[in-house]
């Protein structure tokens, strides 16, 4: 493990702020994944240090960047960071062709495409690539009022340390990662997040990797079809796909048309799939409860749940 920032906790302002602002970038990256999160916020705590430590992470997050990220990045980011659901630091970032212009002086009728709100100490584990944006959303840790693809975007730019490999891709979600991410999470926010722009990221990482997920032994002698119906979209529409399971076998097809052959059809909001596909609603009870409508053969649909181990939170 490389040098931390425990050098700084008793240092004067200036010293810290010149740190973060003049240090090598690879460098200041090292020393933020190396501190303990009670060393960090030891530092950021400091009423004299934290504007100072934040506004050079925030002017400086092009040269934390992956660079052909950060060229696709377009549009107008506003950073709330609290402590205790505190407001505690405002920054603005605008996005054109690749180049950032950080904004400190934000009013609030002031047009933004996406506001983020998250923690302070949260924040720095963001832009140091330590933590995964898409995770920290549905989880609720982090709070996206707006574009969500921006959002993902911005939190999708950040490099190992020394490469010019993205650190954490929003993108990728493990299924594990996914259903501890989920346990602490309410309806209501899951509702928002499947009515956002992450909606289709989820849905379609959860959809390919379901045949890994499907167990050789309960499916061997299977032979079902089934459709799922999910509704929640802010247009209206629902999302479907169709799972195939055959001896053992699992396939999937999205964007299955509503006539194509099928054992039966689940529909259910799209939050609700979320909770079955990462092991925190059972089919029997979600069937039970309604919130899971089954059209056709209920047997086959409920021995579908039981032919796929659901990954567990740890």
């Amino acid at each position: 493990m490389g040098p931390t920032l425990d050098h700084l906790l008793g240092a004067p302002a200036r010293k810290v702020g010149a740190f973060f602002t003049e240090s090598d970038p690879v460098q200041v990256v090292e020393a933020v994944r190396a501190t303990s999160d009670e060393q960090l916020l030891e530092l950021i705590g400091r009423d004299d240090v934290r504007p100072l430590a934040v506004a050079a992470i925030v002017s400086r997050m092009h040269e934390y960047a992956v660079p052909e990220r950060l060229a696709a990045i377009e549009g107008v980011v506003r950073f709330d960071l609290e402590r205790r659901g505190e407001l505690l630091e405002r920054h603005r970032l605008v996005y054109r062709r690749g180049v950032p212009k950080h904004l400190s002086e934000i009013r609030e009728d002031e047009a933004v495409d996406v506001v983020l709100r998250t923690s302070v100490l949260r924040f720095i584990r963001l832009v140091s690539g330590e933590k995964n944006a898409g995770l920290e959303f549905l989880a609720g840790t982090l709070d996206i009022d707006g574009d969500a693809e921006l959002a993902l975007g911005i939190g999708g730019l950040f490099r190992v340390p020394g490469t010019d490999d993205v650190a954490v891709d929003p993108q990728r979600l493990d299924p594990v990662d996914v259903a501890t991410a989920l346990k602490g999470a309410d309806s209501d926010h899951l509702r928002k997040v499947m009515a956002s722009g992450f909606r289709p990221i989820v849905l379609d990482e959860i959809f390919r990797r379901l045949p890994a997920f499907v167990n050789d032994r309960k499916a061997r002698n299977a032979d079902l079809t089934i459709g799922f119906r999910l509704q929640g979209r802010p247009d209206g529409e629902v999302d479907r796909y169709v799972v195939r399971v055959v001896g053992g076998t699992a396939t999937v097809t999205a964007g299955a048309d509503e006539g194509s052959e099928r054992d039966a059809t689940v529909t259910c909001e799209a939050h609700e799939f979320l909770r079955l596909a990462t092991g925190h609603l059972g089919a029997v009870s979600g069937v039970l409860r309604g919130q899971l409508k089954v059209r056709g053969d209920k047997a086959k649909a409920l021995r579908l749940s039981s032919v796929i181990d659901f990954p567990k939170a740890r």
